[in-house]
């Protein structure tokens, strides 16, 4: 499997949107390069984002230690990625497979209009 990009929306301290595109420079002739930044800046979340979006869990929910937590959500579940207050967020995950193709994996979560509990997270492939 080869990463293309990663995008994602209000994930845990990355708010609103961003990308991460493998496929344009710098990150495209780079070769080798490392995630850097202060505590809080995001560095785990960009990984979460890539676990979640392809495997609908990461590693850091399956300790139940996370720094984020929504209220009515266990510390295990994937779900805490989203940010605290957000209504929707998502984690997409752009890839060529083993085969060959390219594929487009995501997960989104959104809270529900009248009591506002998350809902199910919904995924999806496309190649």
């Amino acid at each position: 499997m080869k990463i293309l990009a990663i995008r994602g929306k209000n994930l845990a301290s990355l708010a609103d949107e961003f990308e991460i595109d493998f496929t344009k420079e710098p990150l495209l002739s780079s070769g080798i390069f490392a995630i850097t930044g202060d505590t809080g800046a995001g560095k785990s979340t960009i990984l979460d984002a890539l676990c979640v979006a392809l495997f609908n869990n990461a590693p850091r929910f399956n300790s139940g230690s996370t720094d984020v937590r929504i209220d009515d959500i266990t510390g295990r579940s994937p779900k805490n990625i989203m940010r605290r207050d957000a209504s929707e967020c998502y984690a997409e995950v752009d890839y060529i497979g083993n085969d060959g193709r390219k594929y487009m994996s995501r997960w989104s979560l959104s809270r529900g209009l009248r009591k506002g509990k998350v809902q199910t997270a919904k995924m999806f492939l496309r190649s």
